[in-house]
């Protein structure tokens, strides 16, 4: 897939550094490496070497140079890397010196995992691992990401094909030989079989987005009528003032986000406008977007003031599988003691608590943590983290169904046998082991220079 173009790219990050890594790919890299710095190192280990611009013998910097020859290499080709020091004008001196080599250009986003797909040293739900890795911000995410680049959906998968394509091995060995009669029992134990796979298959897909929800993280969304103090937490929960906070009523209009991390968990607050009957349109294209952005939430907290009602509140949500948003009932301001009357704060599926003394805040902090938890606990396999994993994976489904009821209607074995075939394209296209080329620069696009 290169070409025959040898690559190179900073693979560190970009700035001012004590150290800086360049790393190069490809045919001509023993020789920009013996170019550079004189002599090949030994495999695998590193050794201090000046490297020296080609055209004029000039020291660019003193570097660490390692070298790894293909296959044995992460993208399956000859492939070094340069430890230099990491100052702009060390980094603009080497990459003019191997902008002029031969046969050497500029690595595109993403193409060293890609040539290691290519070259068979990844599939491709661990080249997805690789970059969720590298974009991790949370304690969930790197354990994620760090389970699927160690191939933990890959076996799920690949498992499922070998065991798909078992069954076709015994009917195309009997549409081989028509001449032999079927054993009793060849139908029944693949409708088993079958039937043993399918159940895993959608017991994988019934997972309620958790994989997902670990890499995108947790949209939490905060409603309540106006002045219940959804500004005042989203402030509190960010530890600075996102949302403006006034006594007038109807101060949001539109939806302010938040980023945090909550226990591990990568979560985006969402401080929405103040629910309540209104002539202003605005304030109404605010609640609007405010009830669609908590149907589409994975968690609601409904905030109201002590001593008031909760207010009807209808949310259409699009948590068809999860089954709706969860919802953490909130009653704020409960500092204000001649207030202090509603009965249901005593209650423990309300959280009740003083943004402005700090009261009751812990208690909410570790609920949400809790709920956060249980909304990304997946006990059994690893889950999908893509949505291109899960279509795939309903398109096999969809095909083992209709193997099953050409089993049990008496098909002939070679329309049953396309189905399957069929199947195991679908997963295929999850790992790479079929024609995927058109997925490849949708994988790769959001990859870093050097990766």
């Amino acid at each position: 897939m290169s070409g025959g173009d040898s690559i190179y790219a900073l693979s560190s990050a970009a700035g001012p550094a004590g150290v800086a890594v360049v790393r190069l790919s490809g045919a001509v890299v023993a020789d920009a490496v013996r170019a550079l710095a004189g002599t090949m190192p030994t495999p695998r280990k590193a050794a201090l070497r000046a490297l020296r611009d080609p055209e004029n013998g000039e020291i660019l910097d003193r570097a660490l140079v390692l070298w790894f020859p293909g296959p044995a290499s992460f993208t399956g080709e000859d492939l070094a890397e340069l430890h230099v020091h990491g100052g702009r004008a060390v980094l603009d001196g080497l990459f003019q010196a191997l902008g002029r080599i031969a046969g050497l250009r500029m690595a595109e986003a993403g193409e060293f995992t890609r040539r290691a797909v290519a070259n068979g040293k990844l599939d491709l739900t661990a080249a997805e691992g690789i970059g969720d890795l590298i974009a991790a911000e949370t304690t969930a995410q790197r354990r994620q990401a760090l389970q699927q680049t160690d191939g933990a959906l890959a076996e799920i998968y690949q498992g499922w094909s070998a065991r798909l394509l078992r069954i076709l091995a015994h009917m195309e060995a009997w549409l081989d030989f028509p001449d032999e009669e079927l054993p009793d029992t060849l139908v029944p134990d693949m409708q088993t079989a079958l039937t043993a796979l399918r159940r895993e298959l959608q017991a994988h897909l019934a997972d309620a987005r958790q994989g997902e929800r670990v890499r995108n993280g947790l949209q939490v969304a905060i409603i309540g009528a106006p002045n219940a103090g959804k500004s005042t937490l989203l402030n509190a929960l960010a530890r600075r003032d996102v949302a403006i906070v006034t006594a007038q009523a109807g101060t949001t209009r539109d939806v302010l986000e938040v980023h945090l991390d909550l226990g591990g968990h990568a979560v985006t607050v969402l401080d929405t406008a103040g629910l309540r009957e209104t002539g202003d349109e605005i304030e109404r294209e605010g609640m609007r977007r405010a009830l669609q952005r908590a149907g589409s939430a994975d968690l609601i907290l409904h905030l109201a003031e002590v001593d008031t009602d909760w207010g009807p509140v209808q949310i259409e949500s699009d948590q068809a599988v999860a089954g709706g948003p969860a919802v953490i009932r909130v009653r704020t301001k409960i500092d204000r003691a001649d207030r202090c009357t509603s009965p249901d704060i005593v209650s423990s599926s309300v959280v009740a608590v003083s943004i402005s003394t700090g009261e009751g805040v812990p208690v909410l902090l570790d609920r949400l943590t809790r709920a956060a938890d249980d909304l990304t606990r997946y006990g059994g396999q690893a889950p999908p983290t893509r949505w291109r994993h899960r279509e795939s994976l309903g398109h096999a489904d969809g095909y083992l169904a209709r193997a099953m009821t050409g089993l049990s209607d008496g098909q002939p074995f070679e329309l049953v046998g396309e189905d399957l075939r069929m199947a195991v394209r679908a997963l295929g296209r999850i790992t790479g082991a079929v024609d995927v080329e058109d997925l490849l620069d949708v994988i790769f696009r959001d990859f870093c220079i050097g990766k």
